[in-house]
């Protein structure tokens, strides 16, 4: 799989997954740690900075892919899944208000959906056309 720029929703899907992974991986982290008196009840810093690694590669992704989809009605749901993806995560460190784990699962894992759906179906078959659809 070319993983690049140029293919924004295959680096999306591969991000969001990878994010998933980490978010499904961050409990069992905790119970791996739990006897560790060092840890306490936080994850390690290099751990916490993955997520805003993934945000920032799906922030990548997400705007490129935007710029290259042929259906007016991805932009606004690629943005508005990013924006609740980050809100959500920065919602974990910040602690503003208390939600459940499960909306950072379902934030990654549409934003996957849309990459994938992007991918499959809303692509040109042209180079120029998705540019000239994006204005409209």
């Amino acid at each position: 799989m070319n993983v690049s720029i140029s293919k924004p929703d295959s680096l999306g899907t591969l991000a969001g997954i990878l994010c998933l992974l980490h978010c499904l991986a961050t409990p069992l982290l905790f119970v791996a740690l739990a006897g560790s008196t060092s840890t306490g009840d936080e994850a390690p810093a290099w751990w916490v900075s993955m997520n805003y690694i993934f945000l920032f590669i799906s922030l990548i992704a997400v705007y490129r892919s935007s710029q290259t989809t042929s259906r007016s009605y991805m932009k606004p749901l690629f943005w508005i899944s990013w924006v609740i993806l980050t809100f959500v995560l920065i919602n974990e460190q910040a602690a503003w208000i208390e939600l459940a784990e499960v909306y950072s699962y379902i934030a990654a894992a549409f934003l996957v959906i849309l990459h994938v759906y992007n991918r499959r179906y809303c692509h040109c078959k042209a180079d120029h056309c998705c540019a000239e659809s994006t204005k409209k």
